[in-house]
């Protein structure tokens, strides 16, 4: 881990733990140990270095509750580790180990895990035109084989970070061509979601109305769907339905490149 990265956990909670550690070893020295304890009402929070505990650290759990679904993203930052829990501040922990030294997750307990992503941290191995693990805050795909056709879905999943502005997400015909649809979530405008497409030079008319609220909110993780039909884009936040937006341009092979630009950070990407 450096600063920067974030890890985030989705479930749905009984008594667990996570543990950032140097390793996947059960003896490996843990940088972060975070342990929500039900029956005594706190999360304790330590670290272990050469088989030795270090000093808790304490806090009460709420809003952590038995059997209440969670979200908690752990940002690690040049002085330690800043949690989350639902899209609220929760605790700081100060770094007793090198965040470099962390190369393993390990969440376990009787709780129902629904995700776990480590976000941010550079280029992976992967490739555009499939899924790819993305690192990097932002980013232009190649040209995928066979373009945006009828039927094809394509996946954005990342995190919002708390300072965050605004992204956008574009479908292009051709690098630097035609913006067939131009999605911009905006956190520093009330969380406003923007569509619009960009043809022949010149902007079309906005569309902001959703079905539901803005699931690009500061400090949250998101997922993305946006499937292509014959009239009209269908997008999904979370599997919902959020909107959709008619083709003012028919979609199409032409339609190959997908760009991801501005305040957030990637996990997966399939194009």
């Amino acid at each position: 881990l450096r600063p920067g990265m974030a890890i985030y956990v989705q479930g749905v909670p009984a008594p667990f733990r996570v543990n950032l550690a140097a390793g996947p070893e059960e003896e490996a020295d843990v940088a972060l140990h975070l342990n929500p304890r039900f029956g005594a009402g706190v999360a304790v929070l330590n670290s272990r270095r050469g088989g030795r505990w270090g000093d808790e650290q304490r806090r009460e759990l709420h809003p952590l509750c038995p059997g209440g679904p969670f979200e908690i993203v752990i940002s690690v930052t040049p002085e330690g580790y800043r949690i989350l829990v639902n899209g609220t501040f929760y605790e700081e922990f100060p770094h007793r180990l090198p965040p470099e030294l962390v190369t393993a997750v390990n969440v376990d307990g009787d709780l129902e895990l629904g995700s776990v992503s480590v976000l941010g941290g550079g280029e992976s191995g992967g490739s555009w035109g499939g899924c790819w693990d993305l690192g990097g805050p932002s980013r232009s795909s190649p040209p995928s084989r066979g373009g945006l056709l009828p039927k094809k879905t394509i996946v954005i999943k990342g995190f919002i970070p708390l300072h965050a502005n605004r992204f956008h997400i574009n479908l292009r015909a051709g690098p630097g061509g035609d913006v067939v649809l131009h999605l911009n979530p905006r956190m520093d405008e009330d969380d406003a979601v923007v569509r619009n497409s960009f043809l022949g030079g010149s902007w079309g008319h906005e569309e902001r109305d959703i079905s539901c609220c803005s699931p690009f909110l500061r400090g949250r993780y998101f997922d993305l769907s946006i499937r292509c039909g014959n009239h009209r884009f269908k997008v999904f936040a979370e599997g919902q339905p959020l909107f959709h937006f008619h083709h003012r341009v028919p979609a199409g092979p032409h339609v190959d490149v997908l760009e991801i630009e501005g305040d957030v950070v990637l996990s997966y990407v399939h194009f």
